[in-house]
């Protein structure tokens, strides 16, 4: 049934035609006997099925033994462990043996009780002057901390030094360091057990450069160091007591530069902490 003329709405009816008919494959102008082609198929279906029983019953030679070959060595990988109470007990022992901020970070760079140090680039412990007057104190390195092995050097660092330049310091007359010193992964957010095992060393940090002012920036640090839960825009801007375990210091809580960069408007409130912080310095 064909017909070269049918254009349009008339071709549209012959293939309505066809397919309501069946008809799913043009091959040709010849009719096919389908039924017959499903006989053929089933035959030589039923002779490979014959052909593979006859060829299973047949006695097969056995295979050639191949030589033992030890498996290749896997790399060895790093003795993670996951923070307990005990390497918890092992951080403080350990931060309180040592003496100097070089034997700290000595120890620090020894100490195999945090995962985070397995995956980081550098050991971040500080940088500016441990004889300032002025600490302060965020949470963990950053991408470009990790490869360079300072705290606050990349987009939120830079804010900061501005910070400071604001109200008449800079990393000569300032101390900067983190509560956790290695970077998390994918700048994750530590874990409460990685922030735990870190405690020791910083508190041990603090209070070996003993300031007479410390800042800490952010919630997740200040949270850590006042062991409080209440949330940073009520924690900020109100000097407090901390102990270093020789005297107590004036301490306070600001707005992290990284929260600073996401909401600009906050910056005022920033601004009248770095006031109050200078006017403490200066005695006023």
């Amino acid at each position: 049934m064909a017909n070269g003329n049918l254009t349009g709405r008339g071709a549209a009816d012959v293939l309505r035609f066809y397919a309501e008919a069946g008809v799913d494959v043009a091959l040709s102008e010849a009719p096919v006997d389908r039924f017959a082609l499903s006989r053929a198929q089933a035959d030589a279906a039923a002779r490979r099925q014959e052909a593979a029983k006859q060829q299973r019953a047949e006695p097969r030679a056995p295979a050639p033994q191949r030589p033992a070959t030890a498996p290749p060595a896997r790399p060895a990988e790093p003795n993670l462990t996951v923070p307990s109470d005990a390497a918890v007990m092992a951080a403080r022992e350990a931060a309180a043996t040592a003496e100097t901020l070089h034997a700290l970070r000595a120890t620090l760079e020894g100490f195999e009780g945090c995962n985070l140090r397995f995956t980081a680039t550098n050991l971040v412990f500080s940088d500016g002057n441990p004889e300032a007057r002025a600490m302060f104190v965020g949470e963990a390195p950053g991408m470009e901390e990790d490869l360079q092995g300072l705290p606050f050097v990349g987009r939120s660092g830079q804010l900061l030094d501005r910070m400071l330049k604001a109200v008449g310091l800079d990393r000569s007359s300032a101390y900067i360091a983190n509560v956790v010193p290695w970077r998390p992964p994918g700048n994750r957010t530590p874990t409460p057990q990685e922030t735990e095992i870190c405690r020791p060393f910083i508190e041990r940090q603090i209070a070996l450069v003993d300031p007479d002012f410390l800042v800490i920036l952010g919630g997740a640090a200040a949270k850590q160091l006042l062991k409080t839960n209440e949330g940073i825009l009520r924690l900020r801007g109100k000097w407090r007591e901390y102990d270093t375990g020789s005297r107590k210091i004036r301490v306070m809580a600001t707005l992290h530069p990284a929260f600073l960069l996401r909401q600009p408007l906050q910056k005022k409130l920033a601004w009248r902490d770095l006031l109050s912080l200078k006017a403490a310095l200066d005695g006023t």
